[in-house]
């Protein structure tokens, strides 16, 4: 009886032995299979040149996965389809593709295409069929456009639908003599997840990047600037808005129903109407930006559970415009420099900013006996005056009278005429920005 469950326990431990060594060797023969496939795929890949006079389109047909169609110098009249994943490419100094002034230029249906080195111009005018430069099909997912020139489209780019994009370094001018209502946007990203779009020079567009319902994307180290705003973003979470320059715009940064971004190291200066927009928006971190020469600095509208430290806030018109009900925002650090109203607020109570750190005030007329740093007596941003002269424009023509100069002496004497403001308890006797000076003088000039 031992002996024969002995020899079945040892078939047994055969038959599993003889069953791995199989799947094994199946599993070695698939891997060696897939490597010899992509072997023959990235060997088959070859370099297709159109020279000039020729056509693109005929080279894009004839090509296989993983072809690169490099253009030699010249002008190239065509609206061309990719619809493989191939690199478009130059051999030197940029080719220009033009579109004909009709539809778009280049019209991308599937993934993993590179376009690079190229200028590409001359799309439709129509804001119905969105044309544009590049247009990224929906599921066209990692798609690169690198080191062009787009120019004289109605959109620069218009990515739709499409993952993981990748914009650097390209030069976006949109149709400059169209007024700004007519043009469309430089960058145009729809319904997107993880764009990266970096280093580029969008100017003379509608709104430079415009953003919707677009998530974990990273916008770094753009130059925006005349146009209607710089970013115009909405419905997106959890983006990077990092070292950009937005100026001559009327609007630099508009980030609206908006939650979990991050807006740091920007400068957003001469703009006509905002430098910063904060409207509808909730978790984010807003740090180390410059907004100077603006009408408002930042413009602040139904703003929750924010955290806004160490910007300076420098000559601007308005350094803050509070409004909406915009509470339980932690503002620290922060530096408010020549700012003709540094706080513009109407409300029915206080706000308290400053709890932890204060902020530098350079109106702030108090002192500090102490040597701590820190002001002795609250900061206060604005007063009944102020108040009034705000929903009552016309008593600016009396600022200088002796009335209104009572008025406001016996408004601070009488803590129950006083008007709800933005109180500092103890702000900073000096600014942490040391290079303020540098940014004053720096206003809108109406170049759009």
């Amino acid at each position: 009886m031992i002996s024969v469950l002995s020899v079945n326990i040892a078939s047994e431990v055969c038959a599993r032995w003889r069953l791995f060594y199989t799947s094994k060797r199946i599993f070695l023969r698939l891997i060696c299979s897939l490597s010899l496939i992509f072997c023959a795929t990235a060997t088959n890949a070859a370099d297709i040149a159109v020279a000039a006079g020729q056509k693109i389109q005929p080279a894009i047909d004839r090509a296989v996965a993983g072809d690169r169609i490099v253009i030699a110098y010249g002008l190239y009249p065509e609206n061309l389809i990719i619809d493989k994943p191939i690199t478009l490419t130059s051999n030197g100094r940029r080719p220009t593709i033009s579109g004909g002034q009709r539809d778009h230029t280049i019209r991308v249906d599937v993934a993993d295409v590179v376009i690079e080195k190229l200028i590409i111009r001359d799309s439709g005018d129509s804001l119905l069929k969105q044309n544009a430069g590049i247009y990224f099909m929906p599921s066209a997912h990692r798609g690169v456009v690198r080191y062009c020139d787009l120019t004289y489209n109605l959109f620069g780019l218009w990515i739709e639908k499409a993952n993981d994009a990748t914009v650097t370094h390209n030069r976006i001018t949109g149709k400059r003599n169209y007024r700004s209502a007519m043009r469309g946007n430089g960058i145009q990203l729809y319904n997107t997840t993880g764009a990266i779009i970096e280093h580029n020079d969008i100017s003379f567009v509608r709104d430079a990047i415009y953003v919707d319902v677009s998530h974990r994307a990273r916008f770094v180290g753009n130059k925006l600037h005349h146009s209607r705003y710089g970013t115009h973003y909405m419905n997106s979470w959890h983006n990077l808005w990092e070292d950009n320059d937005s100026y001559y715009n009327r609007g630099g940064l508009a980030l609206m129903e908006v939650r979990f971004q991050t807006v740091r190291n920007n400068r957003a200066w001469g703009n006509s109407d905002h430098g910063i927009m904060l409207r509808t928006i909730q978790n984010a971190e807003v740090t180390g930006n410059i907004v100077a020469g603006n009408h408002r600095g930042f413009f602040i509208y139904d703003a929750e559970d924010n955290i806004l430290r160490d910007n300076l806030i420098v000559d601007n018109r308005m350094g803050v415009h509070l409004w909406a009900g915009s509470i339980k925002n932690e503002v620290e650090g922060n530096d408010f420099i020549s700012n003709r109203d540094q706080v513009r607020y109407v409300a029915s109570k206080d706000i308290a900013w400053g709890e932890k750190t204060g902020n530098y005030w350079s109106n702030y007329s108090g002192w500090d006996r102490d040597g701590n740093g820190r002001g002795d007596i609250p900061y206060e941003a604005n007063d009944m005056v102020d108040r009034l002269t705000w929903q009552f424009p016309l008593m600016k023509l009396l600022m200088a009278s002796p009335a209104v100069q009572t008025l406001r002496f016996v408004s601070q004497q009488f803590p129950m005429l006083r008007a709800p403001s933005i109180v500092d308890a103890a702000p900073r006797m000096q600014p942490t920005h040391q290079e303020w000076r540098g940014w004053m003088g720096r206003y809108f000039e109406n170049r759009l």
